[in-house]
């Protein structure tokens, strides 16, 4: 298999990248559809949050209150710290897992990982970044996600900065346009990785760290 690194910073749009290679051939692993596997009622790395931080960070079904967790860790490094110290080990056994099960194939990998920069990247065949202006994000995430600019903008503070993701950089989607824009960049990203060196099947799969993105 032959696998590329997919980040960006929150609200940089590279959800919606994913899934315009998805459709173009790539198989997608996707960190952090991975971590909210993993944080269902009964899982264990729910439980050990629920440990940490007691009843307030769950709903009233007993599932994950997301916003309750961004309340708390993104105001306190330590807390963010200590969420990350939970989520990650078990997201990268998860992700290696996982691929694993495709290293016999010749598929076309695309890792998401939205904090690469921070947990990793040794042995991919190449790293995209998708790019925006910060201040760009922000308006994204508050009229479309419903975010308050104040905790937006402490989500993008706790990532790496946009200088060190492109200084990490193989190819670059600039994500600044039309959607048929990001969609005609893709498409030159898809040219890029058929151009890539594939690894003979059955190489040896190592570990590449994952963060969650937000709680």
């Amino acid at each position: 298999m032959l696998e590329l690194g997919l980040t960006g910073g929150i609200g940089s749009g590279k959800s919606t990248v994913a899934a315009m290679l998805v459709e173009r051939g790539a198989t997608l692993l996707d960190a952090d559809a991975i971590v909210r596997e993993l944080q269902l009622p009964g899982m264990p790395v729910l439980l050990a949050m629920a440990e940490r931080w007691g009843d307030q960070i769950l709903d009233d079904a007993g599932g994950l209150d997301r916003q309750a967790v961004a309340d708390i860790v993104f105001a306190d490094p330590d807390e963010l710290a200590a969420l990350n110290g939970i989520v990650h080990p078990a997201v990268g056994d998860e992700m290696t897992r996982r691929r694993a099960e495709l290293a016999a194939t010749d598929a076309t990998v695309v890792l998401d990982i939205p904090l690469l920069v921070e947990s990793g990247h040794r042995g991919l065949a190449g790293v995209i970044v998708v790019d925006v202006d910060p201040d760009v994000a922000v308006e994204r995430l508050v009229s479309g996600r419903g975010f308050t600019a104040v905790d937006a903008r402490n989500r993008i503070s706790r990532q790496a900065s946009r200088s060190e993701r492109l200084e990490l950089a193989d190819l670059v989607v600039d994500n600044s346009g039309t959607l048929q824009e990001l969609a005609d960049q893709v498409d030159l990203a898809w040219e890029w990785i058929a151009t890539l060196e594939r690894p003979e099947p059955g190489a040896e799969v190592r570990r590449i760290g994952s963060r969650a993105e937000d709680g």
